[in-house]
């Protein structure tokens, strides 16, 4: 079983944000899509705790020191749809968390978070105030055959949003559902963590957010 560790969870935008005015409802938008081809909306920077920036078609989230986490935010505002990102360990210890976040406020911290560790584990849950408030499904972080495990490989994370119904997928499986309502709209960001060893990089490409079918 996975030893959990207490982490001190420092929350700290890469960039000043401001979220966009209108809503994209889940009823009717354009598909949105982001291939970090250019930085568009997206936070980026650099200091002692993490890097963040696109470039080579990715956006690659680099956390430098023990015990932080790191996320940055697109700049976009959704509520029901189809979340999708792809997400690959390129390097670093594989005892990590990395993932998306969903219906985020930037400003306080609030957000849900899916995310999954270098090693074969799913961690679904709720952040409040920029620290882990309570996770959804399961006790904690749950093991999963659907995480393909180890360095330079792909996993791709999909969530489907309907109001309060999340259901949550690791390479076309599916590995929790829930019905929370805390959230209901909000940005999109992407996230990693470091569980007690430095130097966990991630590349993550194709963030796409769908109207619902």
């Amino acid at each position: 079983m996975r030893i959990m560790r207490l982490i001190r969870v420092l929350f700290i935008s890469l960039a000043a944000l401001t979220l966009l005015a209108a809503c994209r409802s889940g009823g009717g938008f354009a598909p949105y899509l982001a291939t970090f081809d250019e930085v568009g909306r997206w936070s980026v920077g650099d200091d002692i705790y993490s890097s963040g920036q696109v470039r080579d078609g990715v956006y690659e989230l680099l956390i430098k020191n023990d015990d932080v986490s790191r996320w940055a935010a697109a700049g976009e505002t959704f509520d029901d749809g189809i979340y999708t990102v792809e997400a690959t360990q390129v390097e670093g210890p594989l005892d990590n968390g990395y993932g998306m976040l969903f219906r985020a406020d930037a400003k306080a911290g609030n957000f849900y978070l899916f995310k999954i560790s270098g090693d074969g584990y799913v961690w679904i849950g709720r952040y409040r105030g920029g620290a882990e408030e309570a996770p959804l499904v399961g006790g904690h972080w749950f093991e999963s055959k659907a995480v393909r495990q180890g360095l330079n490989v792909t996993n791709t994370l999909r969530v489907i949003a309907e109001s309060g119904n999340l259901i949550f997928f690791v390479n076309d499986q599916e590995v929790g559902r829930v019905t929370d309502n805390t959230f209901r709209r909000g940005d999109i960001g992407l996230f990693a963590q470091t569980l007690g060893f430095s130097g966990v990089r991630v590349a993550f490409d194709n963030f796409s957010v769908r109207p619902l079918e």
